[in-house]
């Protein structure tokens, strides 16, 4: 059978010299589904507000905890806003998160959220980011007080703060990514959207990139212990949808593999996205077939030091399948 080389296949024209700088979200084949097209290797450019919505346990603060590691790793500063309080130094070590560096608060309501973003001037060149986990605990001064029974204050003041924040976050290159949950739209009808967002439509209008998870699978391990098989649910994998995109083509999706003790698994899912589109019975990376076992294959990678050269086969891989779908057709005239 003729093996794919890992060699890079040559880049389209519009992201050949493209220098932008792009923060990762620790998974590679959601880095492409993101923005492939626009930059070789893809990944989320700052200047934006990300939505990261879906149902609980579907690895959404995975992901913000991923982003906010890469931006301290590429030398800007975060601001993690943490309204449920969750988050704690144990977990974030799992994703090289630098606790003692974060600004860190757990606000109560809307407005604090927002007025924090405004105010926060980091003085670096670099992309700095603000995580908000999750806009779903966000409250307002008038429920507090116990004078808003119905939560409809909260969608208009989300309106009302992200009108003034978004035009701050391009000026002063921020990424602000914030998780949110899904709720069940009772008022869908037969053809409608069957959930919908906490807070109104004011999140998604405003955001240029929606992420929504959904667990695709749960990834089990078997152990024999004195002579019984044994069972554990040690991770997931997340079905990604880039359900809206101001950043590149929407509606691509990437399979991420989380791990609760790893984080997200890009060695494992990479492998995996070789052999789906390679057709090959084994696992590989080039020519070299590396075992039948996603766990020999995963030693053999890290022992050897391949995951840089694996990264690369999968983008490859990934652009040399984009290349068939590009139009055909000559620029409009206009």
């Amino acid at each position: 059978m003729k093996r794919r080389s890992s060699k890079p296949v040559k880049k389209k024209s519009k992201v050949d010299g493209n220098t932008e700088t792009m923060i990762s979200t620790g998974s590679t084949l959601l880095d492409l589904a993101i923005s492939g097209t626009r930059k070789h290797g893809g990944g989320i450019p700052g200047g934006i507000l990300v939505e990261i919505f879906g149902p609980s346990g579907s690895g959404k603060t995975v992901l913000l905890c991923e982003i906010a590691g890469a931006i301290q790793r590429a030398g800007g500063d975060v601001m993690f806003r943490d309204p449920e309080a969750r988050l704690n130094k144990q977990f974030a070590k799992l994703f090289d998160l630098d606790t003692d560096a974060l600004d860190y608060g757990t606000p109560n309501t809307v407005p604090e959220v927002f007025k924090a973003v405004r105010d926060w001037e980091p003085g670096k060149n670099e992309i700095n980011g603000v995580i908000a986990d999750s806009l779903a605990a966000l409250s307002t001064d008038m429920e507090m007080e116990k004078g808003d029974k119905m939560g409809q204050r909260r969608a208009k003041e989300f309106s009302e703060e992200l009108r003034k924040t978004c035009r701050i976050l391009t000026d002063r290159n921020l990424l602000l990514v914030a998780s949110n949950q899904v709720r069940i739209n009772l008022d869908a009808g037969p053809y409608g959207q069957k959930y919908s967002a906490p807070g109104g439509e004011a999140i998604g209008f405003y955001s240029s990139l929606r992420l929504r998870t959904k667990v695709k699978e749960k990834i089990k391990k078997e152990k024999t212990i004195a002579g019984k098989k044994v069972y554990r649910t040690i991770g997931i994998t997340t079905e990604v949808i880039v359900f809206k995109s101001s950043v590149d083509m929407p509606f691509r999706t990437a399979n991420v593999t989380i791990l609760f003790d790893y984080g997200i698994d890009d060695i494992r899912a990479n492998l995996q996205y070789i052999k789906d589109f390679t057709k090959n019975t084994v696992y590989t990376l080039g020519d070299k077939k590396l075992s039948n076992s996603m766990e020999d294959a995963i030693s053999v990678i890290e022992e050897e030091g391949l995951e840089d050269e694996l990264k690369a086969q999968v983008i490859s891989l990934w652009e040399e399948i984009e290349t068939k779908f590009d139009s055909e057709r000559k620029t409009k005239k206009r």
